[in-house]
């Protein structure tokens, strides 16, 4: 099969792998879509694990095959598929910090090499403990695309019942990239009054369509004043911030009032750094919280959000590639402003594809 494949310096090649075994209590998938996430893409960046590997982890397909044992799956099935699952017995997931899990740290996906998602390929093995509680079949009518959502929807449905914003609050997004236009849709189902910050100005125009009341340029707008003038001078009760582009928390911090929740959503590298005044939060009362990775008792209703069309994502998908082009994917994901004319959002693999929706001259 043919595989996108990490060989260390931030780069990736796609090359002919072996089809993975299954075992029992395991099934093989066909790779119909797989999503783009910037998790991935800064491990690829900045090198933070070891070479080789196959990553793409927001994956839907076919069941290819079935081992011993699997009753739950059959050959034709569509699915979703989670890589991480925790063990649900351990000290972490008895107070529900599931990410924190020895086990959900196991990575239970892989197309080949240490396991680390493999969607970057044309089938995948799914591990037992993922077969029995990770996976979703999509319902008739759902594309693949639209299924491969389910994974990013539920890590920012766990991210918004942490802070639990109420109808009366209001809430400022920073990034409106596809993480971010997820929050924005998110807190219109809860009623708020929602604020988004982007340097793109297709993305702040999808923002009000996806629910945004003000969408505002932080480079040509005073974010922190307008926060205050809808507020009579407090600031916003809550902000997720949704990129990782520096100086947005310290924005965060002048944004909101006292007591505010600010969730760090988008800094999952060790190289990011963020330097803050103490007063800001404990004179301030402010909670500064974090969230990372999927909930597995948020499976359902993400799925169902997803599935449903709740959710608008299909508004998100701005190019659909094949593998022979995931340099050019992973360009425009990393470096959206240098291809303004493109206007990336999200860009979905489709590893079973010979042709994209960009035109060839697009992909040099």
């Amino acid at each position: 099969m043919r595989a996108a494949v990490y060989r260390g310096d931030s780069v990736v090649s796609v090359d002919e792998v072996a089809i993975p075994d299954i075992g029992p209590g395991e099934i093989l998938i066909r790779v119909e879509a797989c999503g783009v996430c910037h998790t991935d893409l800064k491990k690829i960046e900045y090198n933070l694990l070891t070479p080789p590997r196959i990553y793409g982890h927001e994956t839907a397909g076919v069941v290819a095959a079935v081992g011993a044992n699997v009753t739950k799956y059959q050959p034709g099935d569509r699915v979703i598929v989670f890589h991480h699952i925790p063990c649900g017995a351990c000290f972490y997931c008895s107070r529900k910090l599931y990410a924190q899990c020895p086990v959900y740290k196991k990575v239970g996906v892989t197309a080949g090499f240490e396991p680390a998602g493999g969607g970057f390929a044309q089938y995948v093995r799914v591990m037992d403990w993922i077969v029995e509680r990770g996976v979703e079949k999509i319902p008739d009518g759902v594309p693949f695309e639209t299924a491969a959502f389910v994974e990013p929807v539920n890590t920012c449905v766990k991210a918004v019942e942490q802070c639990d914003p109420q109808p009366d609050d209001v809430v400022l997004v920073q990034g409106q990239g596809p993480i971010g236009l997820i929050f924005t849709m998110l807190l219109k189902l809860r009623g708020c009054t929602i604020v988004t910050t982007d340097a793109i100005a297709s993305r702040l125009a999808l923002s009000r369509e996806c629910g945004a009341h003000f969408a505002l340029d932080p480079r040509t707008e005073d974010v922190a004043a307008k926060l205050k003038e809808l507020t009579a001078g407090r600031g916003a009760d809550m902000v997720f911030v949704a990129t990782n582009v520096r100086g947005l928390v310290e924005e965060a911090i002048r944004s909101t009032r006292p007591g505010a929740k600010i969730m760090l959503f988008a800094q999952t590298s060790d190289k990011e750094r963020i330097e803050l005044s103490g007063a800001s939060i404990c004179v301030g009362e402010r909670s500064l919280l974090g969230s990372y990775s999927a909930s597995v008792d948020l499976q359902a209703e993400s799925a169902d959000l997803v599935f449903s069309g709740k959710l608008p994502v299909h508004l998100l998908i701005s190019h659909r590639v094949p593998l022979d082009k995931i340099d050019f994917a992973f360009r425009l994901a990393t470096h959206p402003g240098e291809f303004p004319e493109e206007n990336p959002l999200k860009i979905v693999v489709q590893p079973q594809s010979q042709s994209a929706n960009l035109p060839a001259e697009s992909y040099s």
